[in-house]
């Protein structure tokens, strides 16, 4: 397969985060074209077993691939493909097949690593939606045969991170049609003959065995990979090997069936079919790779009770609910459950749990049979403003001209607007899911040191309702607010005095209720995240033009619906440190579901600034411009003590080195020279008014020739319309 020359052939990338990529479906799409066109010798070996130059299919594929980082979602990647007949002949009796050569072991391995590795085939799990249900996961698995990571020739037991107790897999959503013929067989593909094994059925007159070249495992050449592609065989899990299964057709067990059995070099093939592909007809394929965590939680199981002669007490402790859960989501994904994609009225399958006497809930398990990829998503993120130092009274930038303090002691101010983060329904669920907020600080862009200032979400509550037919309290409902069980249950209505132990007795049900999240919901204490306008009342409309015509009230100068403004304001800062602000917007998620809620990531809605004054304090006045640290020790290891490279963590030595300028005005020039009245450096520094850093830069310590520069004393100039401003700084190594 080959693309074609760049730059058409060039691997596509989109984001949803990304605003522009309005045909982007996850956090992470890539997009490949590739073909099977190409006959030059250059580029296409020799079919080594046939002795026979490649043969094109001539077929063009179109490859998406889509990856979420949402914590239902961050275990499997989706594939979805085009596979399309560019040639002028009828492809017929084509099979398809996904094949994986998987090796379970570290990145810096040693070989024997991945000689203990098995495989198998998982047709169902109990469902974890409960109602005794079990779902089909139809899904081609591969692991370590213990979970242990053998260092120095000995397992380590307990486990730990080193180990290798997860599990991953192939789970096919979509094939081009449902009437298809499915294998799926496992090998081992090994130098030594008699250790290339794979399970094989015995011949019969109607399907005669076939020899692969001396081989029972690897199929070596295009009639052999054909043969074992169509010849519809779902092969025994590998650490079933030691036993017998000559009555259900296969052949006997060999003498080394014990050694297949406990683990070896594993590969595996999960393939369908036939059908036709006419010229310029597309088959579509979706399937998902899929990993789960936990496989493994005994690690003396296999010491204790491994038996190749009898696997299945082995078998039954491995633990498949994590990667069974991450395929069902997978599938879900891929078509949302009860969701009439395209508006014929089907919703897809679904089911009703229920007991002898009474119906319960109906659960769409299957969706309508059209494509839709798309998950739950988090609200999106608000819009977000720093405001250094922040305004006195209630006043918003960008809305109306802040008042401002003539000196900074390291305050921000910051404010944003909920409006799409509060009224945006998850695509998923349908619902208005929007929680609350939470403030973020950090010191640098990586998503490890961001933590968590402030919070606020609603005060709402989950309702458990006690089925007695089961004998279990359950979850049915998304969270209600107070003013909704006040409106069930009467206007003094407190839900936190009926717990479990204390529940509420309603109407013939039993009923009780625990918080969703914090419930911190005061919106009043200016201490706090806060509203700018708390008296205003909901928007009469959610139409910005509506109300700009008929309720001009509700809006500020600028348009913005004043009910969706909040502030947050942050005190004690450094104002020599560069500081990462956000606010994320999260949701309830599903409790019924068992889906934690979802959150937008700090890092990647985050304001740099420095807690300095705005650019209209500077202008105000002459310059004063100030520049820190002075003298500046090369030597003074300033990284050690996180005052430089905190955001460039791979970035040299050398290359950290920074002098600071602050107290700029918007729009200026900085030039350095040496005492001779050379110039070493020249920053041109252009922001809008009171942007984000638009009062503060930096240099380098790199000269205008791209060199280190050398101790000494140096002169600066800054200039603007403004005024200009001279001054020294000293270099010291």
């Amino acid at each position: 397969m080959w693309p074609d020359p760049y730059p058409k052939g060039a691997i596509k990338s989109a984001s949803i985060k990304n605003p522009e990529d309005d045909e982007a479906v996850s956090e992470e799409d890539f997009i490949a074209i590739y073909t099977d066109t190409v006959t030059n010798p250059n580029f296409v070996q020799m079919e080594p077993t046939d002795g026979r130059p490649h043969i094109p299919l001539n077929i063009e594929i179109t490859e998406k691939s889509y990856a979420w980082s949402y914590s239902y979602a961050d275990d499997f990647i989706l594939f979805d493909m085009a596979i399309k007949n560019i040639g002028h002949k009828l492809l017929n009796k084509v099979y398809m097949g996904l094949y994986m050569d998987g090796d379970v072991r570290k990145v810096n391995y040693r070989w024997a690593e991945e000689q203990d590795d098995i495989s198998g085939f998982r047709r169902a799990i109990d469902s974890p939606f409960g109602c005794n249900w079990v779902d089909t996961i139809n899904l081609a698995w591969l692991s370590d045969n213990n979970g242990l990571y053998e260092a120095g020739g000995q397992d380590e037991c307990p486990f730990n991170t080193g180990n290798y107790t997860g599990v991953t897999g192939v789970r096919v959503v979509r094939t081009p049609s449902d009437s298809l013929k499915y294998s799926f067989n496992w090998w081992i593909s090994n130098p030594n003959p008699r250790l290339d094994f794979g399970p094989r059925k015995v011949g019969t007159p109607e399907n005669p065995f076939r020899d692969f070249g001396g081989l029972l495992g690897t199929p070596l050449g295009d009639p052999n990979k054909y043969y074992i592609m169509s010849h519809e065989e779902f092969d025994y899990d590998q650490l079933f090997s030691a036993k017998d299964h000559t009555s259900e057709g296969w052949l006997p067990r060999g003498p080394d069936a014990e050694d297949f059995a406990d683990g070896f070099d594993t590969h595996y093939l999960l393939s369908f079919g036939p059908f036709d592909i006419s010229p310029g007809e597309v088959l579509p394929l979706s399937f998902a790779y899929v990993a789960g965590e936990n496989f493994f939680s005994d690690c003396e199981a296999y010491e204790r009770v491994f038996d190749p002669a009898f696997p299945e007490e082995y078998y039954n402790t491995l633990d498949f609910s994590e990667i069974g859960l991450n395929a069902i989501w997978a599938s879900y994904i891929y078509d949302n459950p009860g969701v009439d994609t395209d508006g014929d009225g089907y919703r897809g399958k679904f089911r009703i749990c229920s007991d002898d006497s009474t119906f319960w809930d109906t659960v769409y398990y299957e969706g309508d049979g059209v494509p839709d990829f798309k998950g739950a998503s988090p609200p999106p993120p608000p819009e977000l403003w720093v405001i250094n130092p922040y305004p006195v009274g209630d006043t918003v930038r960008s809305l109306v001209t802040p008042s401002v303090n003539e000196t900074n002691g390291g305050e921000v101010s910051l404010q944003w607007y909920g409006y799409r983060s509060e009224t945006t329904k998850d695509p998923f669920t349908g619902l208005l899911d929007f929680e609350g907020y939470r403030v973020w600080l950090s010191l640098s862009d990586r998503r490890s040191e961001f933590y968590t200032l402030c919070s606020y979400d609603r005060r709402d509550f989950n309702r458990y309702v006690y089925n007695s037919s089961r004998n279990s309290w359950e979850l049915n409902d998304p969270p209600f607010t107070i003013d909704m069980l006040r409106t069930i249950y009467g206007d003094t209505f407190d839900p936190q005095n009926f717990d479990r132990d204390h529940p509420l007795y309603w109407q013939g049900a039993s009923y009780y209720f625990t918080s969703q999240d914090w419930n911190q919901s005061d919106l009043d204490d200016t201490t706090m995240i806060h509203k700018i306008y708390p008296h205003q009342s909901p928007p009469s409309t959610l139409s910005h033009d509506s109300a700009a015509i008929y309720y001009p009230d509700e809006l500020t100068e600028d348009g913005y619906f004043k009910y969706y403004m909040y502030e947050y304001k942050i005190h004690n800062l450094l104002p020599s440190q560069k500081y990462y602000f956000a606010v994320t917007a999260f949701d309830y998620g599903s409790p019924a579901g068992n889906l934690e809620f979802l959150e937008t990531e700090p890092n990647r809605n985050y304001i740099a600034e420095y807690p300095q004054n705005q650019n209209r304090v500077v202008v105000s006045s002459n310059l004063n411009v100030t520049v820190y640290p002075n003298p500046y020790r090369i030597d003074a290891n300033y990284r050690a003590n996180g005052l430089e490279g905190r955001d460039t963590p791979d970035m040299h030595d050398e290359r950290i080195h920074r002098i600071h300028f602050t107290n700029l005005p918007n729009k200026c020039t900085i030039r350095i020279f040496s005492l001779d009245g050379d110039l070493i450096r020249e920053i041109r520094h252009d922001y809008p008014p009171d942007y984000p850093e638009s009062m503060h830069d930096e240099w380098d310590l790199i000269t205008r020739n791209t060199q280190a520069v050398v101790a000494g004393i140096y002169y600066y100039t800054v200039e603007s319309e403004f005024g200009n401003q001279i001054g020294k700084l000293v270099i010291i190594k």
